[in-house]
């Protein structure tokens, strides 16, 4: 696993060049937002080893196996660590498929129940540590994604990909068609992408690609493509 520092605060983790996760330093210790696939577990607790500092908190973006996978491990290893869902994808996380009203009634994709339960369900609008977190959903329901409010980067989950080309995951990338493959609802994810960017981050980390300084330009650009 590769580890990337970006700033003061921000540890980008990749495993197998495309999938990424991430530490976020605060005063008491690391935020770790997304786990990657399954057997991730030893080495993000050795990168955390590594940056000086225990994993106080675990928090998905959303729920898809590329990003919860090594959750259960983890949550075995560091069992003081606070775990956080948003509160959407939680109902997936505990096997309840069932839609919001209103909602489309599409299934998502790649989900799969989990053995951890959350300390905490997240709403938008709540902080964890320095990350507010902000509503993300059409990748999956109830994707969230987090905005550090000291720097203004943003970890969006699979709202973008930036691998071979920054694309809104509403439209296929020929170069990596996968996350838009997995997209539940395409009108959705495209709409979360311009709230998004309208939060105008100084820096954008996603779970695929890598993590983009000054990015505003290339979101205009992904966003009309997908327009």
């Amino acid at each position: 696993m590769r580890a990337r520092p970006y700033g003061e605060h921000l540890i980008a983790l990749t495993r197998g060049g495309w999938c990424n996760c991430y530490l976020v330093r605060e005063d008491d210790g690391l935020t770790l937002i997304d786990t990657t696939f399954l057997g991730g577990a030893g080495a993000i607790v050795a990168a955390a080893a590594a940056a000086g500092a225990p994993i106080a908190r675990i928090a998905l973006t959303h729920g898809h196996s590329d990003h919860r996978g090594s959750l259960d491990a983890l949550a075995a290893r560091l069992p003081d660590a606070e775990v956080s869902f948003g509160a959407r994808e939680a109902r997936y996380l505990r096997g309840d498929r069932s839609p919001d009203p209103g909602e489309p009634r599409r299934r998502p994709l790649g989900m799969a129940k989990v053995g951890t339960r959350p300390t905490r369900e997240l709403v938008p609008g709540d902080r964890l540590g320095s990350l507010e977190v902000v509503a993300a959903p059409g990748h999956t329901p109830g994707q969230i994604a987090f905005l550090d409010v000291r720097d203004r980067t943003l970890i969006a989950g699979d709202a973008f990909s930036t691998l071979r080309g920054t694309y809104v995951t509403s439209k296929v990338n020929p170069r990596f068609p996968f996350p838009a493959a997995a997209t539940w609802h395409r009108p959705t994810a495209l709409e979360s992408a311009r709230r998004l960017r309208a939060l105008e981050p100084a820096r954008l980390a996603v779970g695929h690609g890598p993590v983009l300084e000054q990015p505003l330009a290339a979101l205009d650009a992904a966003i009309a493509a997908a327009s």
